[in-house]
């Protein structure tokens, strides 16, 4: 008999892991590094193992458990078949493993498993519904084409603004002086930065954005405004395609909420649980999800 559940939501900053018994009661939760297999899936496994040991170690117990638990990966990154395969070959120590989307397992955990949509907004971005148990997503393109109102674009186009001010194109502003001086105070050489950056740098710069659009600079609303009609379009589209409502997930999109339309408000939900509830649920016996279209591009959600 199966005895334990681990979920795990592996997203492009971290890894979490949550243990529980079979009743459902969590018994241990860990944490680790980015687990988005575009990464690497040797780096991102590690990852999710460490994450995993940590959960077993809060709990009392060690990797002897793993023939009696059931396995749900929720994964930043998983785009094709073939991923999904690659990924569950290296759980084969568990009794059972279940591999989709992150994006899949924070709408069955926002929903409670029933229909419902999703947008999240962190590093990167990435809409996404469960409808009558077929998945439908918008976006998660990854930061090349993709990845409208999450914290990389917003911190990508404030480094824009800030080297348009610098080099007089346009009239700077405490965005364009705070995020120059970010590179100037600590000695930064921009091209070597740029030559390794990751979403991940960029959105370093987000906070500032969000921060400095509530004191009214116009740089940083005109940022805001922009990925806010980005988001409202997202929501407008999940809602064509049938879903009764929208929760607004990850460190960027719920901070959205104030600058929403009233249209759009009336759309939005809160979420019943998060992506460690949804892998939870779907290694119970929840579908794993479509996976969209079939094409080999990564998709880069926190």
């Amino acid at each position: 008999m199966h005895e334990y559940l681990i979920g795990i939501d592996g997203g492009g900053t971290r890894c979490r892991a949550r243990l529980t018994t079979n009743e459902g009661r969590i018994i241990g939760q860990g944490l680790s590094g980015p687990a988005n297999i575009q990464l690497g899936l040797d780096y991102s496994w590690r990852n999710i193992s460490e994450a995993i040991d940590r959960a077993l170690d809060q709990a009392g117990l060690d990797r002897h458990l793993f023939p009696r638990c059931r396995l749900g990966l929720g994964l930043a990154g998983v785009v094709t078949e073939a991923d999904r395969q690659r990924v569950a070959a290296k759980a084969a120590a568990f009794n059972s493993v279940k591999v989709a989307t992150d994006a899949h397992t924070a709408c069955l955990g926002a929903f409670g498993g029933r229909d419902g949509a999703i947008f999240i907004g962190g590093t990167g971005s990435v809409g996404y519904a469960w409808l009558s148990g077929e998945s439908h997503q918008v976006g998660g393109w990854g930061f090349t084409l993709g990845d409208e109102g999450s914290g990389a674009t917003l911190g990508r186009q404030a480094l824009r603004y800030a080297l348009m001010a610098r080099d007089g194109l346009i009239e700077g502003t405490a965005l364009t002086e705070r995020v120059n001086r970010f590179f100037t105070s600590a000695g930064i050489d921009l091209q070597t930065w740029l030559a390794t950056a990751r979403p991940t740098d960029f959105g370093t710069f987000a906070p500032d954005v969000m921060e400095l659009a509530e004191r009214g600079d116009p740089l940083a609303l005109d940022i805001l405004n922009i990925n806010v009609g980005w988001l409202e379009t997202y929501v407008r589209r999940l809602t064509r395609l049938g879903a009764p409502r929208v929760c607004l997930l990850g460190g960027v999109a719920p901070r959205y909420m104030p600058y929403l339309s009233e249209e759009v408000l009336s759309l939005i939900a809160d979420a019943q649980g998060d992506a460690l509830d949804g892998a939870l649920l779907m290694c119970t016996g929840l579908s794993e999800g479509q996976l969209p279209c079939g094409l080999d591009i990564p998709q880069l959600v926190n």
